[in-house]
C-alpha cells in the first residue's frame, strides 16, 4: 500500500478547477468550393475519353487477335514436315484475309505476285515473309517439306510480327 500523499491546498483548487481539452468538430470531406466539383466531373469525363479510346482501338484490332488465334493453329502445321505445305498455303490465305479486314477491298483483293509484295513490303514485312509470298507458296510439296527447321521459326515470328505491326492508316 502506498501512502497517500497530501497536496497543498491551491494545488488541490488548480486540479479541480481544470477541464478536458475542447476537441474542434471533425473536418468535413465534401468539397466546399464549386472549383473541387468541376475538378471532379472533369476528371471524370477524361477517365471516360479515355476509356472510350481504348475501348475503340481494342475493338478496331479485334481482326488482329483473331488473326493470331489463326496463326497458332497453324504453326503446328508448319512445324511438322508432313503437313507444311498445307500450312503455308493456310498462312498465306491468313495474311491476305488480314490485310483484306485491314484495307479496303478494292486495295487488295486483286494484288498478288510482286505488287502483292510491294504492298506488304510498304506494310512492314521481313525477309521470310517476303520469300513466303513471293514463290514459297506456289512450290511443290517436297520442296516446301524440306525446308530447314529453323525457316519455319522464322517464318512464323515473322507472320506474328506483321500482324501486330502493320500499320493501317485511318
Amino acid at each position: 500500500m502506498e501512502p497517500k500523499i497530501q497536496l497543498d491546498p491551491m494545488t488541490e483548487t488548480a486540479l479541480r478547477s481544470l477541464h478536458d481539452i475542447a476537441v474542434p468538430p471533425p473536418v468535413s470531406w465534401l468539397p466546399q468550393t464549386w472549383g473541387w466539383a468541376a475538378l471532379a466531373a472533369l476528371l471524370a469525363i477524361a477517365v471516360l475519353a479515355v476509356f472510350l479510346v481504348w475501348l475503340r482501338r481494342y475493338r478496331r484490332n479485334a481482326y488482329r487477335r483473331e488473326a493470331l488465334r489463326l496463326l497458332d493453329g497453324i504453326e503446328a502445321d508448319i512445324r511438322n514436315p508432313e503437313r507444311r505445305e498445307k500450312g503455308v498455303h493456310e498462312l498465306s490465305e491468313l495474311l491476305k484475309r488480314t490485310a483484306l479486314a485491314a484495307w479496303p477491298r478494292s486495295d487488295v483483293a486483286a494484288l498478288t505476285g510482286r505488287a502483292w509484295l510491294k504492298r506488304m513490303d510498304s506494310r512492314g514485312t521481313d525477309d521470310a515473309l517476303t520469300r513466303l509470298l513471293d514463290d514459297l507458296e506456289y512450290h511443290d510439296g517436297a520442296a516446301i517439306a524440306a525446308l530447314p527447321p529453323d525457316s519455319a521459326n522464322e517464318l512464323m515470328l515473322d507472320s506474328r510480327r506483321w500482324i501486330r505491326r502493320h500499320h493501317v492508316s485511318a
